[in-house]
């Protein structure tokens, strides 16, 4: 069963979303509150997967993230955005967000991107993939992507471009028949490698360094 959280400060949503997730037979909602809450109750009940809003008005969801991320064994984070979520797509992004979604986002693709995030994968909704890209090139970062991800090892290369493709770490393990340990160990690699990134920013990366064709 997949343990989820959500994290919004309009009850409306939080209702909404409970009702859409708890549908599905292998998904539990064990939290529904707000910001101001919401570390204690992760602590608490330890879910697989956080959807937390991305704005709220008293403890926001940036400073929520990085209070999460900071906790032992923390959950998949998938922020919960608008059309107008602007530099606070990058900010979440950089300080450990594994998914983005739209709060309009379709209940059959919310509960795949439960299943997706709870299985190791990165999930980002198409109209979020503009901003997250322009950002990250904007932000420089020194060295160009085929640098830097020049120092990994052959396999870790693989791994990367697989990350990029969307697949999780099972998936991985399954295409390139390792133990789920072993590309765990080589994804933590790859990020520290490429300057602490997150699998959203790898995958950017893997993209620019023209990795991900013919990946599988």
């Amino acid at each position: 069963m997949i343990r989820v959280a959500v994290v919004d400060d309009e009850q409306l949503v939080r209702s909404g979303l409970k009702l859409i997730l708890g549908a599905a037979p292998d998904i539990e909602v064990v939290a529904c509150c707000d910001g101001t809450d919401a570390v204690d109750r992760v602590r608490e009940l330890r879910p697989d997967v956080l959807l937390l809003d991305i704005r709220m008005p008293e403890v926001d969801g940036l400073t929520v993230l990085r209070q999460v991320g900071a906790l032992t064994a923390p959950p998949a984070v998938a922020m919960l955005t608008t059309f107008d979520a602007g530099r606070h797509i990058e900010d979440a992004l950089r300080s450990g967000a594994v998914g983005l979604l739209m709060k309009n986002t379709a209940p059959e693709q919310l509960v795949h991107a439960v299943r997706v995030l709870a299985a190791g994968g990165r999930i980002l909704a198409p109209e979020a993939v503009g901003p997250v890209i322009e950002g990250y090139l904007a932000a420089g970062r020194g060295k160009g992507a085929a640098d830097r991800t020049g120092a990994l090892t052959d396999r870790e290369g693989q791994v990367l471009a697989l990350v990029g493709a969307g697949l999780s770490n099972r998936e991985i393990a399954r295409e390139l028949r390792l133990s789920h340990g072993t590309v765990k160990d080589h994804v933590s690699s790859v990020l520290s490698k490429l300057g602490g990134v997150n699998r959203v920013q790898a995958a950017v990366l893997a993209d620019r360094a023209g990795l991900i064709d013919g990946a599988l």
